[in-house]
């Protein structure tokens, strides 16, 4: 697990978290910038994991070369 997935899922929960927060005192705004954050977490993690995956295959080509 890279830095982009790590702080994407920190994101992710830092927006849920505001989420309840929001659902808790009836505050729309917090609750919406808790949907954001979830959401721009979510990418975050994704971004990660492509270039994790990216970064395998690479190793894995050269790998097969050094054969």
């Amino acid at each position: 697990m890279n830095r982009d997935e790590l702080d994407g899922k920190a994101n992710q929960l830092k927006g849920k978290i505001k989420q309840a927060a929001g659902d808790l005192t009836d505050d729309a705004k917090l609750h919406d910038e808790g949907v954001a954050d979830e959401a721009a977490g979510t990418v975050q993690e994704g971004f990660g994991r492509g270039k994790r995956k990216i970064g395998e295959a690479i190793e894995d080509i050269g790998q097969k070369i050094k054969r």
